[in-house]
C-alpha cells in the first residue's frame, strides 16, 4: 500500500505559501492506519525502545498506539505549561524565535531507552530539542522516527542519532 495515496496536501495552510500534509486522512482510514502503525512498528522495534517519548501533539496520535503495539511505554514532551506537577524544561531555537519543551520530571528513569516520535519532520528544531531534553533527564535516545519527512528542509541533518521514516517528500 502506498500510503502518500493516504495523505491530503492542503496548500496555502496554515498561511499561504506553505503545503501542510495532513494525516487524518491516513487516520480514519483502518487499512491504511494498520499498515502504517505496522511499518513503523517494525521500524521502531529494531532500536528496543522501553518506552516511546510523543511530541505535541500529532505526535501523541503516532507515539500512544505505536507504545501500544510494542508493549512499551508512552511519555509526552509537550509545549510550555501543559503538564501537571514538577517539569524539566528545554528552550530550543526556532527560524524566527525560540520555544520550549517540557517533561514531567518523573516520566522516565536515567538510563531508559527513549525512541522520540512525531508525525513529521521538517526543519528537525523540535525533535532534535526532544531528543536533548530526554538526554537532559538521564535517558538513552538510541532513534527518532516519523510518519512523514520533508527531505528538502533537511531536518534530519540535525539530529544526531538514526531516523526512521515511512513517507518522504522531496519538495
Amino acid at each position: 500500500m502506498n500510503l502518500k495515496d493516504h495523505i491530503r496536501g492542503v496548500p496555502d495552510f496554515p498561511k499561504p505559501g506553505i503545503l501542510f500534509y495532513d494525516i487524518s486522512t491516513l487516520l480514519r482510514n483502518a487499512d491504511a492506519w494498520q499498515v502504517a502503525m505496522g511499518r513503523l512498528a517494525k521500524l521502531v522495534r529494531a532500536h528496543h525502545p522501553d518506552i516511546l517519548a510523543g511530541v505535541e501533539s500529532r505526535g501523541f496520535l503516532l507515539a500512544a498506539p505505536l507504545a501500544l503495539k510494542l508493549g512499551c511505554g508512552f511519555i509526552m514532551l509537550r509545549k510550555r505549561g501543559k503538564l501537571p506537577g514538577p517539569i524539566v524544561a528545554l528552550d530550543y531555537d526556532l527560524e524566527y524565535g525560540t520555544d520550549r519543551i517540557e517533561i514531567q520530571a518523573d516520566a522516565i528513569q536515567p538510563g531508559q531507552r527513549a525512541v522520540v516520535v512525531d508525525d513529521l519532520l521538517a526543519t528537525g528544531g523540535t525533535m532534535a530539542a526532544g531528543i536533548a531534553l530526554l538526554r537532559k533527564v538521564g535517558a538513552e535516545v538510541p532513534a527518532a522516527a516519523a510518519l512523514i519527512e520533508l527531505e528538502f528542509l533537511k531536518g534530519r541533518d540535525r539530529l544526531d542519532v538514526p531516523f526512521e521514516v515511512l513517507v518522504t517528500y522531496d519538495k
